[in-house]
């Protein structure tokens, strides 16, 4: 099943490729909306790897964890 991140790496050249292709249809010159194009999807990029990035829960490893504690006394 696609995920959210599946989602979004698809999202970064349906992005470039949108917003490149809207502004030089809006009479934008090519020079100007290829980087702006870029931002765009630069900024998805940036949004996903640091400000929603992908974070693993901590490992526990159960032999340590059922344990019963033992004092050094």
């Amino acid at each position: 099943m696609a995920g959210y991140y599946d989602f979004v790496l698809g999202l970064i050249p349906l992005a470039f490729l949108g917003v490149t292709g809207a502004l030089v249809l809006g009479g934008i010159g090519l020079m100007t909306a290829v980087p702006l194009g870029a931002l765009v999807s630069l900024g998805l990029v940036i949004h996903d790897m640091f400000v929603d990035g992908p974070a693993d829960a901590p490992a526990v490893d159960g032999a340590t964890r059922d344990r019963p504690f033992k004092s050094a006394d």
